[in-house]
C-alpha cells in the first residue's frame, strides 16, 4: 500500500471514530450505571439485557477499530452480563473496572 493510500485510509478511520465515539460513550455509560446498580444489588433485568447488549455492540465496534483489549473486556463484560448475577460483589466490581477500563480506551483514543 502506498504512503498516499495508508493516509487516506488513517482519515478515514478516525472520521468513522468521530462519528461512532458518541454511541460508543453512551454504551460505555450504559455500563457504568448497569455496573453501578449490581454493585447496589438493584440491577433490573432489562438493565442487564441492555448491558449486555450493548457490550456485545461494543466489542465489534472496538474491534474494528484495532482495539482487541476493548473487544476482550466488553465480551467479558457481554458473558457476565448474559450471567445470572446474584449480588455478586466481585462480579460487580469487575464490571465497574471493565467500564472504566473502556472509558479510558475510549477517551484515550481521540
Amino acid at each position: 500500500m502506498s504512503e498516499n493510500a495508508g493516509s487516506s485510509l488513517s482519515e478515514a478511520m478516525n472520521r468513522l471514530w468521530g462519528k461512532y465515539l458518541p454511541q460508543m460513550e453512551e454504551r460505555v455509560g450504559t455500563l457504568r450505571k448497569a455496573a453501578e446498580s449490581a454493585a447496589n444489588g438493584k440491577i433490573t433485568a432489562v438493565e442487564q439485557r441492555l448491558a449486555g447488549a450493548d457490550a456485545h455492540k461494543l466489542a465489534g465496534v472496538l474491534g474494528t477499530f484495532g482495539l482487541k483489549e476493548g473487544t476482550e473486556l466488553a465480551r467479558e463484560a457481554e458473558d457476565l452480563y448474559g450471567s445470572t448475577l446474584d449480588g455478586d460483589p466481585v462480579v460487580a466490581t469487575r464490571l465497574a473496572a471493565i467500564a472504566e477500563q473502556l472509558w479510558a480506551m475510549i477517551s484515550s483514543r481521540n
